[in-house]
């Protein structure tokens, strides 16, 4: 039985570690989800507990850092997770059927932040295979000066790294052995609204502080191969230590 080959997506995803399709959405549909995230903001974001919700200054709203599990609150992320658009992309790149874990969206506002420590995404995921990706979606330009992701190509390679403790909200574990020959392998993914980076949950990725005026506003869809094994408890377990630590130093 002949063996199918592989996509060119399929392809450079297998061989980096993550791809870049540009003007990956229509205008229009960039509206819809800036209008349906800012509604989230007003509406919805009150509501919930601060589980949900990071920022770098708690007592100064504009300082919003990262927004969790959205899809669980808000039914048309679910939806627009579940549109082939997003969802075909994914199990094309994975090869496989997927699960759709989380929504998430992501800001560096202005002078107010930290560079995001060197890791992979899947050190947070208690799956077996760490077969996943993670979808990353520009709302504003990302460049070089309001602190763009920086891919290390081919990390996914390597396995899963040891990671360590950081002082970082919202990514509390950094790479602990990260160095030159990952140095060496780093590419900086500029891109404008619109833009999609798609990375392999294994692959090695950092972004520096965000230098400028500016916002730098992303959104981040996840999803978990059918053959990945989820071990929903060992989850659960880790963002409660994470949760409880973060409120004792007063972050949430």
């Amino acid at each position: 039985m002949p063996v199918n080959q592989p996509t060119p997506l399929q392809h450079a995803f297998r061989r980096d570690g993550y791809v870049i399709l540009r003007n990956f959405l229509p205008v229009a549909m960039r509206e819809e989800i800036a209008a349906a995230l800012e509604r989230y903001i007003v509406e919805t974001l009150p509501r919930l507990d601060s589980r949900h919700q990071f920022y770098e200054d708690v007592k100064r709203p504009e300082t919003l850092k990262q927004m969790c599990q959205i899809m669980e609150h808000e039914p048309y992320f679910a939806e627009l997770m579940s549109r082939d658009t997003f969802r075909g992309l994914a199990e094309e790149l994975l090869d496989d059927e997927v699960f759709l874990h989380e929504c998430e969206w992501f800001d560096k506002p202005p002078a107010q932040n930290s560079p995001t420590p060197p890791h992979q995404d899947g050190f947070y995921f208690p799956i077996e295979p760490n077969e996943a990706l993670t979808m990353w979606l520009a709302i504003d330009p990302a460049d070089q000066d309001n602190g763009c992701l920086r891919y290390m190509t081919g990390s996914h390679h390597r396995g899963l790294r040891p990671h360590s403790r950081t002082q970082t909200l919202g990514f509390s574990q950094g790479i602990s052995d990260f160095n030159q020959v990952d140095q060496q392998t780093e590419q900086c993914i500029e891109l404008e609204p619109g833009d999609l980076a798609v990375h392999h949950s294994l692959t090695v990725h950092r972004a520096t502080r965000n230098e400028s005026g500016r916002h730098r506003r992303g959104l981040g869809l996840i999803y978990f191969a059918q053959r990945a094994k989820f071990d929903k408890m060992a989850q659960e377990s880790y963002h409660t230590e994470l949760f409880e630590e973060l409120r004792r130093a007063g972050k949430i």
